[in-house]
This record gives C-alpha cells, structure tokens and sequence, in this order.
C-alpha cells in the first residue's frame, strides 16, 4: 500500500485515476481528457498507526506561493515516526502548464539535496504532468521496484 500527500489542489485524485487507467490491461497510450475529479480526503499524520512501506509525496510545481508551505509538509512527512523506514516518492506535478516551475529549480527551492541526505528514509524525485499523463510510467516503475523490495 502506497500513502499519497500532498497540498489540496496538487493532483492528487487525477494522478490516481489515471495511473488506475494505465495500469488496466491493455491501457491505450492517449490519455485524453482528464477524468472529472473527485474530493480527496487529507490525512493527519499523527493518527497514521500503520507503517507504511511506500509514500508519495506530491507538489504543484506551478504554485509558487504553496512551495514553502508544501515544503514544511514534506518535512513533517519525513519526520513523522510511523513513516520513518518507508520509501519516499516527491513528485512535482503540473509540468505541462506554461507557468510551471522546471524539475532543478523546485529541487533548489525545496533544498531536496539537503533532504535527501538528512532524510533516514531513500527519497526519489521525479517530475510529471497527471493530466498530459508526461511522467506517469516513471511514477508506475517507482511504485513496482519498491514493492519488490
């Protein structure tokens, strides 16, 4: 079981949909339109009584005011105890709009080298666009080699 976080409004429920679509045998390639989204609800992670083994942690790479505040969570989402042996996922969603911030710059503001190396959990980072669907076999190929570790 994999644990999905992030702000509201990052594309938390439209990346779902759409890697249940890839996922369904036989899954065409063209993404389409985006699925109409359903509410999402958020998680606070001092009532997470399970280990969670895989956690993804997803931030709007086009928001720049909810950087630092999705910077703090991120912080708080590796601190928290009952996440501390799970492998970490950070994914930097909405790359596909104009105003998008690129993959170097998001890892220079969040300080990810910093995190990576102070982290006691392995963390992967990786950029992709839910609604073009950019990104999303990197996402599948993350989540399939940490089950079978």
């Amino acid at each position: 079981m994999c644990l999905l976080l992030g702000a509201t409004g990052v594309g938390k429920t439209l990346l779902l949909k759409r890697l249940q679509k890839l996922s369904l045998r036989d899954a065409p390639t063209d993404f389409g339109e985006p699925p109409a989204t359903l509410p999402t609800v958020g998680t606070n992670l001092t009532d997470l009584t399970l280990r969670k083994r895989k956690v993804t942690f997803m931030v709007d790479s086009a928001n720049i005011h909810q950087v630092a505040s999705s910077c703090i969570q991120l912080l708080s989402v590796l601190s928290a105890e009952p996440l501390r042996s799970a492998s970490v996922l950070v994914l930097f969603n909405k790359t596909d709009l104009p105003c998008s911030m690129g993959l170097m710059e998001m890892k220079s503001l969040f300080r990810m080298d910093d995190i990576i190396a102070s982290a006691s959990q392995p963390i992967t980072v990786l950029e992709l666009s839910a609604r073009s669907g950019q990104g999303l076999l990197d996402v599948l190929h993350w989540l399939d080699s940490t089950l079978k570790e």
